[in-house]
């Protein structure tokens, strides 16, 4: 009598650039590539013959390539990718999975901060949000930080203070500023909380959006 075989392990399926479609994944990630190959085109107003002469594919090849009836092959995404103005990281990335920017408070700072882009961004920039309700440390005090580079901020509500070596500057809601940060500096309420939106580099982030600790 035939013994019955044990089933062979079902191999995991990996999508053009080698990541494994797991049975928990929240995005189907290959509907998700093909969805931006097809929106990037509609968004240039170009045709499935347009887009096909850009990447030296056939329209029937692309349209089954948008639709799913075809796999989409590494050396396809490349040319895709070029054609439509990106690239191929961006192509094929994962979704965000965290798409609600909580924020994080500092007590003794009286800050609260959203970041809303981080080094992650073009030339290594930070975006925040701040809410500041706490005066800036006395202009000549040990409190002003000094580090490479230039910070920017604007007054979304509020009136900010600006401690600049010893200078002191008021900045007014809708007003903006942009110093170098190797002068000794801090910023900060003046009277009720400000909000301001800021843009910081490595340094800056560090200086001014440190999280606090477990301690804090």
């Amino acid at each position: 009598m035939a013994q019955e075989s044990a089933p062979t392990p079902e191999q995991p399926q990996r999508d053009p650039v080698g990541r494994v479609h797991g049975e928990h994944d929240p995005v189907d990630h290959d509907a998700l590539v093909r969805h931006r190959i097809r929106a990037l085109r509609v968004a240039r107003g170009w045709s499935l013959d347009a887009l096909a002469a850009r990447c030296d594919l056939s329209p029937s090849t692309l349209s089954r390539i948008e639709t799913g009836h075809r796999r989409i092959a590494l050396d396809q995404l490349v040319p895709l990718a070029r054609a439509l103005g990106t690239t191929l990281d961006q192509l094929v990335e994962a979704a965000d999975d965290a798409v609600v920017i909580r924020p994080h408070r500092h007590e003794a700072r009286g800050t609260t901060v959203w970041t809303l882009a981080s080094e992650q961004g073009p030339w290594g920039l930070t975006v925040a949000r701040m809410r500041i309700t706490a005066p800036p440390p006395p202009a000549g005090s040990a409190g002003l930080g000094v580090h490479p580079g230039r910070d920017w901020f604007t007054v979304l509500s509020g009136t900010a203070v600006l401690r600049l070596g010893d200078r002191t500057l008021v900045v007014e809601e809708g007003s903006s500023a942009e110093f170098s940060t190797m002068t000794p500096h801090a910023f900060g309420a003046l009277g009720d909380p400000v909000e301001i939106l800021v843009i910081l580099s490595r340094d800056g982030e560090h200086a001014h959006l440190e999280r606090p600790s477990s301690d804090d």
